[in-house]
C-alpha cells in the first residue's frame, strides 16, 4: 500500500486549505519524486493468497512493478497463474484515466526529428501534468502511474506482465471477458486473472497489428505478425470470423537463440546425432524438420544452422520472423501482407527471388503450398535447402508434398535427403521434445513405385533412449565417397567432431557466439581445435583433422 502524505489525519483550518488550494490553482505544484527506491518508499505491489488455495510460487516479473503467483485453488482443483500490478484506489484510477487522456492529446501534437527516450519523455510529461493538475503525491503513486502509462502507452497493456515472464512460451485469449491462458515451462497451461472487455480486447488487437506494421479491419479480420521483441501473433479482430469475438495467440521470442548444446542438455537429440548433423549440413544435405505444434522444429533448425560453413551464402525466408541465424553472409526475406492482393509479396515470390541471388544455402520457414515446389525445383538444381513442416510422421510428410495444394512430384521428393521428425510428449512429470526419428530418404522403389527412406535414429518413449548407428547411414556413405575418404578416415573424422561436441557439452559452452566460434574455427584449422581441447601444442593444419582414436 502507498504510505499516506505527512500529516494525514490532521485537520488543518479552513483559511489554510483555501489558502492552499488558491495557491495550487494559480502556481501548481512542483513535483520531484526521485527514483522508487525499496529501502526508502513502501511497497507498490502486495499480494494475498485466497483462502483455500496453496501458493507453489511467487517471482518478480518487472522489479519493483509486477510480479506472479503460481498457486493451487484446491476447490477448483487447478492451478491458477495470477498477475499483480500496483494497486490503485477508485479515486487514483479516475485520476490516472485522466492522465492517460492528456498525456496522449499532448503527445499527438508533439513532433520532433530527434530520437527520443520514450521513457524519459512519458515521465516528463506526467511531471508537467500533474504540476497543471497541482496533485500533490507521493513518490509511490508517481511511480505507479508512471508504470501504468508506460505500459500502456508503449508496452503490451494487460498482458506487459505476461510479455516479461521468461517461463511463458504462450499467451492466449479466445474472445471477450475470456479469461487468457498461458503456457508455462514449470506447469504447463494455466489461467490468468487477466481479461478483456470487448472494446478494450479490439483496442489491443489493433495496436498489436500497428506493433507488428499489419492493418486488421472487418475487411481484412485476420493477421500473422511479428511483435516487437521478436514473439510470433496470430491476431483475430472482431466476431466476423470469431464466434467468441476478438482473440490473439502470442508466440513467445526466445532472445537466448538455442544451440546444439542446448538441445543435447535438452534430451533433443544425442550428441552423435548432432555430429551427424555437423557433417551433413557441411556437405550439403538437403533437409526437412517435421513435427507438431510446439515441437521445437524451429528451434532445431535454428540450433543445426550453426553447422553451416563460415562464409557461405545463405537465403532465409518466412512469413514470420523466427529464424536466427549466427553468420554474417546471411540475407533475411520476410513476406508482406497488404489489403491490396497486388501488393502482396508472398514466399513463392521470395523464393523465386532468392534464387537470384546465387545462395548456396536457402532456408524456408515453413513450407505449405506452392513455395513447396519450387523448393523442391531448388533442390533438384544443386541448391542446398532447410525447412520446416506441421506432420507428425514420415509418411505424413511424404503425404502433404505429393498431394493438393502442394503437389510435389514423388521423383523431385527424393532429393530430400534427411526428414527429423520431432515430437512433444512427457517424461513423467516432465514436458519433454524428443527427435522421434530421423530418417534418410532413398529412392523410388521400381517394383512398388513406392519411395524408399529408412530410420537411422529412432526414440524410444518407454526408455527415453535413441537406437542407431551413424554407420549405417547412407547420407554419411555418400559424404565420404565424395570427399574421397578412406573407412578409417572417415570414422576418424566423425570420431573427431563427435569429441568436439562432447567437449562443448562437457564445458557448458552453449552461447550461440562462443559455439559457432569453435565451428568455424574447426573448418580453417582441425588439428589446432582437437589439440586445444587434448591439452597439447597444436600441430600443422591438416586436410582431415587427425587426432581421433584408432
Amino acid at each position: 500500500m502507498a504510505s499516506s502524505p505527512p500529516g494525514a489525519g490532521l485537520k488543518p483550518d479552513r483559511l489554510t486549505t483555501r489558502l492552499k488550494r488558491a495557491y495550487e490553482s494559480l502556481f501548481g505544484v512542483s513535483v520531484n519524486v526521485g527514483t522508487y527506491r525499496f529501502d526508502e518508499h513502501e511497497p507498490l505491489t502486495s499480494y494475498d493468497v485466497p483462502e483455500n488455495c496453496v501458493e507453489q510460487e511467487r517471482y518478480w516479473v518487472d522489479v519493483p512493478f509486477s510480479f506472479v503467483s503460481i498457486y493451487d485453488d484446491l476447490e477448483a482443483n487447478e492451478l491458477r497463474y495470477h498477475v499483480v500490478e500496483p494497486s490503485l484506489t477508485t479515486a487514483q484510477e479516475r485520476l490516472l484515466e485522466s492522465l492517460k487522456s492528456d498525456i496522449r492529446d499532448h503527445l499527438l501534437y508533439t513532433t520532433t526529428e530527434v530520437e527520443i527516450d520514450e521513457e524519459d519523455v512519458l515521465r516528463s510529461q506526467l511531471e508537467a501534468t500533474l504540476e497543471q493538475y497541482g496533485a500533490d503525491i507521493t513518490a509511490e503513486e508517481f511511480h505507479k502511474y508512471l508504470y501504468y502509462i508506460d505500459r500502456d502507452f508503449t508496452g503490451y497493456h494487460r498482458i506487459q506482465p505476461i510479455m516479461n515472464d521468461p517461463h511463458i512460451e504462450d499467451i492466449s485469449c479466445d474472445g471477450y471477458d475470456i479469461p487468457v491462458f498461458v503456457y508455462h515451462d514449470g506447469y504447463t497451461d494455466l489461467k490468468t486473472n487477466i481479461s478483456f472487455g470487448r472494446a478494450d480486447l479490439d483496442d489491443l488487437i489493433v495496436r498489436l497489428g500497428q506493433m507488428s506494421d499489419r492493418q486488421l479491419s472487418v475487411a481484412e479480420p485476420i493477421s500473422n505478425a511479428t511483435l516487437p521483441d521478436g514473439s510470433r501473433a496470430e491476431l483475430v479482430y472482431t466476431e466476423e470470423v470469431s464466434a467468441h469475438g476478438s482473440a490473439f495467440t502470442i508466440r513467445q521470442y526466445d532472445e537466448d537463440t538455442m544451440t546444439p548444446v542446448d538441445l543435447i542438455d535438452y534430451g533433443t537429440f544425442t550428441v552423435e546425432q548432432m555430429a551427424y548433423f555437423w557433417l551433413a549440413i557441411e556437405n550439403r544435405m538437403n533437409l526437412i524438420f517435421a513435427g507438431g505444434t510446439a515441437s521445437g522444429k524451429t528451434t532445431s533448425m535454428n540450433a543445426v544452422s550453426m553447422f553451416l560453413p563460415p562464409g557461405s551464402k545463405v537465403v532465409t525466408i518466412e512469413d514470420t520472423r523466427e529464424i536466427s541465424l549466427a553468420h554474417d553472409n546471411w540475407l533475411s526475406n520476410i513476406t508482406r501482407e497488404r489489403l491490396s492482393e497486388a501488393a502482396n509479396i508472398g514466399m513463392y515470390a521470395l523464393l523465386r527471388s532468392a534464387l537470384r541471388h546465387r545462395p548456396e544455402y536457402i532456408i524456408v520457414g515453413e513450407v505449405r503450398g506452392e513455395e513447396a515446389l519450387t523448393l523442391f525445383q531448388a533442390m533438384n538444381t544443386g541448391h542446398t535447402t532447410y525447412s520446416t513442416m506441421h506432420a507428425d510422421s514420415v509418411q505424413t510428410v511424404i503425404n502433404r508434398l505429393e498431394n493438393d495444394p502442394i503437389n510435389v512430384p514423388r521423383a523431385m521428393v527424393q532429393s530430400l535427403d534427411i526428414l527429423s521428425v520431432q515430437t512433444l510428449s512427457r517424461q513423467g512429470d516432465e514436458r519433454v521434445r524428443r527427435a522421434d526419428s530421423v530418417v534418410e530418404i532413398g529412392n523410388i522403389d521400381d517394383r512398388t513405385g513406392e519411395l524408399n527412406f529408412s530410420d537411422l535414429y529412432s526414440w524410444d518413449p518407454a526408455t527415453d533412449s535413441v537406437s542407431g548407428e551413424y554407420t549405417d547411414s547412407r547420407v554419411l556413405e555418400q559424404i565420404r565417397r565424395t570427399n574421397g575418404w578412406s573407412e578409417r578416415e572417415f570414422r576418424e573424422e566423425f570420431r573427431n567432431r563427435r569429441r568436439i561436441i562432447e567437449y562443448l557439452v562437457d564445458q557448458e559452452v552453449d552461447g550461440y557466439e562462443e559455439f559457432t566460434a569453435v565451428i568455424n574455427r574447426y573448418a580453417r584449422d582441425p588439428a589446432a581445435v582437437l589439440s586445444e581441447i587434448d591439452g597439447q601444442p597444436a600441430d600443422t593444419p591438416t586436410a582431415i583433422a587427425g587426432r581421433g582414436e584408432d
